[in-house]
């Protein structure tokens, strides 16, 4: 009994540590993230990663994906490379981190359209199991059901590259069903609208198209990504009328 209570300072000192670690990591997170909103990408994507949490790499994995956006085309690939490399470490240190398979997917998939058809076809694949593997982690993760809509409507189109592509399992009928399901979800964010516009337009269906632009239009924009998403919506939108 004596040596409990003297040591019981000691084990309340390590509780109070432990949770102001939390604390900080979280204040940390939402600082990084809050960088990566402002469109800040590199200095998210580094104070995310230093965290060393599987929250943190997926983050980073986000902000450097993202980021690939804004450079020259003959950078993008070692950044999805890098957000690759963030993305598995986010893996390795949480498993069940759906977002951590969301990012890998999604570096996946910029990826492949910076490579050559025989490589992009193993990293579709990869893409596919990663994405099926964050749906089942948290079903409900809307932008991964996106993401398999784009699949589906990239791997099912003419030429080698669809027939390639139908042979490791992409269907044009899972497409609306994925955004359909994506927008029941989250119907008040314009991504999910505009990528669907994407996919309608591969399938040649502008008039369609024009239907989840006009919608996604409407919806507010916030983040430095979510107002270049509204200005690359509307002129696109101005080219289908």
């Amino acid at each position: 009994m004596r040596l409990a209570v003297k040591n019981r300072p000691l084990l309340t000192l390590a509780l109070t540590l432990t949770a102001l670690s939390g604390v900080a990591h979280a204040q940390s997170q939402q600082a990084a993230q809050a960088l990566y909103d402002s469109g800040k990408w590199q200095e998210a994507a580094t104070a995310a990663a230093a965290l060393n949490t599987s929250v943190g790499l997926a983050l980073a994995a986000e902000a450097t994906t993202g980021g690939a956006a804004l450079v020259a085309d003959n950078a993008k690939k070692s950044l999805f490379e890098k957000a690759q490399n963030y993305a598995k470490l986010a893996i390795k240190l949480d498993p069940n981190n759906a977002d951590a398979y969301f990012e890998l997917a999604r570096a996946q998939g910029r990826l492949a359209q910076y490579v050559g058809v025989f490589q992009s076809l193993p990293l579709a694949q990869d893409m596919k199991k990663n994405l099926d593997q964050a749906t089942k982690i948290n079903p409900k993760m809307a932008g991964a059901y996106v993401a398999l809509g784009l699949w589906n409507a990239n791997l099912d189109v003419g030429g080698l590259k669809g027939m390639a592509g139908r042979a490791v399992g992409g269907l044009k009928s899972q497409v609306a069903p994925n955004f359909e399901k994506a927008i029941a979800l989250e119907p008040n964010v314009a991504i999910h609208r505009i990528e669907y516009a994407n996919a309608l337009l591969t399938q040649g269906n502008k008039a369609a198209a024009a239907v989840q632009l006009e919608k996604a239009v409407t919806i507010s924009a916030d983040t430095f990504w979510e107002k270049r998403d509204l200005d690359a919506a509307k002129a696109k939108l101005a080219t289908l009328k």
